[in-house]
């Protein structure tokens, strides 16, 4: 009897044969997907090769003092912002000693946080030379749809910058237009 793939599985797959074509590694930081992105990246075989590990970082403190996000920032703007996302995702990458580091922060329900409604959620990637990038979304369904969705998501903005920082690395190398 054959398995379909998890959903996600996809982009986990595609993103850690990139990263082990490369010679690089990815953590993760979580909040709202706790820990679901890496449970993704660790259901393909061989995954040991690219992932660095993960913080689920649910509290706000444990994002402030683990990851390094600033405290004056999640005092004005709380966990659910697109910055804390961006600080979480080069947090995680300096404190496990990743090449890649991707963040999920949000509200998965069943009510808003910090002013913002059920569903936001807020994906970012930090990675080698200043790279980065950041998802802001507004997704719908249950609290597990939302958790499932942004998990996705992020192994899909992961995906994305691997692939857009290997067109600019090979039009430094042989010129381009």
């Amino acid at each position: 009897m054959t398995r379909s793939p998890a959903p996600g599985a996809e982009p986990a797959v595609r993103v850690l044969e990139l990263l082990v074509e490369r010679g690089q590694t990815v953590a993760v930081a979580e909040s709202l997907t706790g820990g679901l992105v890496a449970a993704e990246l660790t259901a393909v075989p061989g995954a040991s090769r690219s992932f660095r590990g993960s913080v689920t970082a649910y509290a706000t403190e444990v994002k402030r003092e683990v990851l390094g996000v600033d405290g004056a920032l999640l005092a004005e703007r709380g966990a659910v912002d697109p910055e804390v996302a961006r600080q979480m995702a080069r947090g995680v990458r300096r404190l496990l000693g990743a090449d890649w580091g991707v963040a999920t922060t949000g509200v998965a329900g069943p009510t808003g946080q910090d002013g913002r409604p059920v569903g936001t959620v807020f994906t970012a990637v930090s990675g080698p030379g200043g790279v980065h990038g950041t998802a802001s979304l507004r997704l719908g369904g249950d609290r597990g749809e939302i958790r499932a969705s942004s998990a996705i998501a992020a192994l899909e903005l992961l995906l994305n910058e691997l692939i857009e920082n290997a067109r600019a690395q090979d039009t430094e190398q042989h010129g381009g237009n």
